[in-house]
């Protein structure tokens, strides 16, 4: 049976797997559903229609399943959904969908999420992410694989961070980032690549020179964007390593750091 602090307040209908534990004054809503082995710690409201997995680790003060952000959201149904194994540390804020979206904002599994960051309605986060302290993403944001976010970071509403991309603390996001770019500043602009994270991952030398090309095509052959997309295309074709950037191609919409 769940082992619920005397103090916190859990809905009839909420749904909590056998070995849940939840921390003293904590608030969990009726349309809630937690998987094993997850801790919610003290003082932590989980409400809205939210299903969360497995051995998920919520700290003090969280507000997850809160409401959206947004003027024309008018109390509709909409979903938050947490995969397994994510860390969220004190005061994170994380909001379910809106209407005009898919109505579901996603976060994937074995995420780490530092203290006072924010995830807005629709956002859609994968796997392996790190948002330091402060990181905010608005509305509508993707975010690939390996993400690493810096502390105060901000992400403008419908960018896309490719895969294995990084921020700097404090930078100022509002185009898509390509998949292991670095950038930084406000506005952020490109500063390399993640090259180091790329070697902790297993990417062989290969694969690592095969991305700086596409690098290279991007910002240093004075090619336009299209022309950069068509030569990348090609070369995906041979390097198996390099549909990251042929995905995010197409789902970026904002331009990309300049």
């Amino acid at each position: 049976m769940a082992r619920i602090h005397p103090t916190a307040l859990v809905a009839s209908g909420a749904q909590l797997a056998d070995d849940v534990e939840i921390g003293p004054y904590s608030i969990i809503g009726d349309k809630v559903a937690i998987g094993a082995g997850t801790v919610v710690g003290p003082h932590v409201v989980i409400e809205g229609v939210t299903r969360i997995g497995e051995r998920n680790h919520f700290h003090s003060g969280g507000a997850i399943g809160c409401a959206p952000q947004d003027k024309k959201y008018r109390g509709e149904p909409t979903e938050l959904v947490i995969g397994n194994g994510n860390t969220f540390f004190q005061n994170v804020t994380i909001a379910t969908g809106t209407a005009q979206d898919q109505g579901i904002t996603r976060i994937g599994d074995d995420n780490w999420v530092m203290a006072y960051a924010h995830i807005a309605h629709d956002c859609i986060v994968g796997n392996h992410i790190i948002l330091a302290n402060g990181a905010t993403l608005a509305g509508h944001v993707e975010v690939g694989d390996y993400v690493i976010l810096g502390g105060l970071s901000a992400v403008h509403q419908f960018c896309v961070i490719g895969a294995h991309a990084m921020g700097g603390g404090g930078a100022m996001i509002n185009q898509d980032v390509p998949p292991f770019v670095m950038c930084e500043g406000n506005r952020a602009i490109p500063r390399g690549l993640n090259t180091e994270g790329m070697k902790r991952r297993g990417f062989n030398a290969e694969q690592i020179s095969a991305v700086k090309q596409v690098y290279k095509l991007l910002y240093k052959e004075g090619l336009s964007y299209d022309e950069a997309c068509v030569r990348i295309g090609e070369m995906a074709q041979k390097e198996s390593a390099l549909a990251l950037f042929v995905d995010f191609f197409a789902r970026s919409k904002r331009g990309i750091v300049r």
